[in-house]
């Protein structure tokens, strides 16, 4: 069966009156999310040292990241049956308790649990977001209010962990999560206020063809089964990082995950079936490879071509930018969605494999920077145009649980990239092209998969294949 859904032309602009402050508060909620994920892996070194905390290290991380997927579930479902402002409310509150648990922490337990609270809060207001624009912007603008969202995370990439390292340097780390919980809320008040007398009830923006949310048992399940899922990924995390004395760990690891996973996504999506399905594979893929690239480029750069730790940073700020570039490309309504799904795939499993050839001391570093360019530029295309297609896919009332699925499915695809990239690496001795090479493989599978999200068939129009 085919679907074919007509994009109309904006009758405005993101930035115009009827959307400017909502888009203003956006893009601040946003950025303060980013800059947070900036800024604490540049912190807690100081913090773990402070709070005699090292043993608790990398759980301060995954309690983030399994706190994330809980909330995301949650966020998605509540949202579609309440409309996305209740949990946006509670998402923002719950961020800044987590905040402030973290900024005020005596111990290192606690600033974990801190972490936690942290991730519940931002994954429920991220999806909610999600369905915000889904009930309040046209589906024309779909793609410039994503194309803010990838704008948004720039400038915490650039400067988020020169301001931490500067903050932990000369006054407090603790002031790094005191100092975004004041600007959260000021942040949230101009989100709030472009919300004002618009309707933001379940199901579409008009209050039509809404559909029932699923009954409180049925959303248990799916909180144990996305429980189980932060489990089965930090076991992975941790099982692949203790090499062949985590081989029981990363064992245990996989197989919860095959048993959690697919009640989390739509049916079909690990085996790619056609239309939204393919969404959350497709765009874990892809992030996934990008970000178990970014994991070993700044140590290849800096102990395989002798780059200060600052120069080797410049060069993942270079793909932040070209990620940005290519939100504002697609953006601006020129680019079909497979060129930009398809396309965005290629240029990232093309970026990612010329950054490879830097391993050759012959090769110049310049070529470095062109290629995080490249890949940047690919996944700033393909990244804001899978959560267009999945909001355009949804049915009214279930843009929810569908962008909360593409959202688990990114989070657990990249833990097992950069679990698997590193295993690799790991495994050969240290080859920085082997684990490299894994990542340009993941591309290259998004690149095979792309069609089955979306085929163009002519400027403006869409044709979705549906399972």
């Amino acid at each position: 069966m085919t679907t074919t859904v007509e994009k109309t032309p904006a009758a405005t602009g993101v930035v115009s009156a009827p959307y400017r402050a909502l888009s203003f508060g956006l893009v601040a909620i946003v950025t303060l999310l980013a800059f947070e994920a900036m800024a604490v892996a540049t912190a807690m070194p100081v913090v773990a040292r402070e709070l005699d905390g090292m043993p608790l290290y990398n759980l301060a991380f995954s309690a983030t990241l399994a706190a994330g997927v809980i909330a995301t579930v949650l966020g998605g479902r509540w949202s579609d049956r309440r409309g996305p402002l209740e949990p946006i409310t509670a998402g923002v509150v719950t961020f800044v308790a987590g905040l402030l648990l973290a900024g005020f922490a005596p111990t290192m337990e606690v600033f974990v649990a801190g972490r936690f609270v942290q991730g519940l809060g931002a994954g429920a207001t991220q999806v909610a977001l999600y369905v915000l624009v889904a009930r309040v912007y046209p589906a024309a603008l779909h793609p410039k209010v994503f194309a803010l969202f990838s704008a948004a995370w720039v400038v915490p990439s650039m400067v988020g962990p020169a301001i931490a390292g500067f903050v932990v340097q000369n006054a407090d780390w603790r002031w790094i999560f005191l100092g975004v919980s004041l600007i959260v809320v000021p942040s949230a008040l101009l989100l709030w206020r472009g919300t004002t007398g618009r309707d933001l009830g379940s199901g579409s923006g008009s209050g039509s063809g809404s559909s029932e949310a699923a009954p409180a048992p049925a959303l248990g399940r799916k909180l144990i089964w996305a429980a189980v899922t932060a489990v089965a990924a930090a076991l992975i995390q941790y099982g692949s990082a203790l090499q062949l004395a985590g081989l029981p760990l990363l064992a245990a690891g996989v197989v919860l995950l095959a048993v959690a996973l697919p009640r989390l996504l739509p049916a079909g999506s690990l085996r790619a079936a056609p239309g939204l399905p393919t969404a959350p594979v497709l765009r874990g893929l892809a992030f996934g490879s990008l970000t178990a690239a970014q994991v070993l480029i700044p140590l290849m750069l800096i102990n395989e071509r002798g780059l200060s730790a600052t120069a080797a940073g410049i060069v993942l700020t270079i793909g932040a930018l070209g990620w940005s570039t290519g939100s504002w490309l697609k953006g601006r309504g020129r680019i079909s969605n497979l060129l930009a799904v398809r396309g965005g795939a290629a240029l990232l499993a093309t970026g990612l494999g010329l950054v490879t050839l830097v391993l050759v001391d012959t090769v110049p570093l310049v070529l470095a920077h062109v290629a995080m360019a490249v890949a940047g530029l690919g996944i700033g295309m393909l990244h804001p145009t899978v959560s267009v297609l999945v909001l355009e896919m949804s049915a009214p009332g279930e843009e929810g649980q569908n962008s909360a699925a593409v959202g688990v499915g990114e989070s657990v695809f990249t833990v097992v990239a950069v679990a698997g990239s590193g295993a690799i690496f790991t495994a050969s001795g240290g080859s920085y092209a082997a684990g490299l090479l894994t990542a340009v493989a993941l591309a290259v599978l998004a690149f095979a998969l792309a069609p089955r999200l979306v085929r163009s068939r002519a400027a403006g129009t869409m044709e979705v294949t549906a399972p």
